[in-house]
């Protein structure tokens, strides 16, 4: 999620500031709120846009994106 499209602003560190690259749904308290492979990630991020209603091609961009973001990049 664009942090300009998260209504708290972003994610929080683990010293409670605000995180400047992940959002208030992903992160938390310095951890990120869904532990587990990319694939699971992938999967729960489809299936919360397909009850959201968004069509299936930007569901299918967004499947593509995941791996480039820099939680999955080693």
């Amino acid at each position: 999620m664009p942090l300009s499209k998260d209504i708290k602003g972003g994610g929080t560190n683990a010293d409670g500031s605000k995180s400047t690259e992940y959002c208030s749904f992903c992160y938390v308290n310095g951890e990120f709120t869904q532990a587990g492979p990319m694939e699971d990630f992938r999967k729960n991020l489809d299936k919360n846009m397909k009850e959201k209603k968004h069509p299936w091609w930007i569901r299918t961009m967004m499947w593509y994106q995941v791996p480039t973001l820099k939680r999955w990049k080693k």
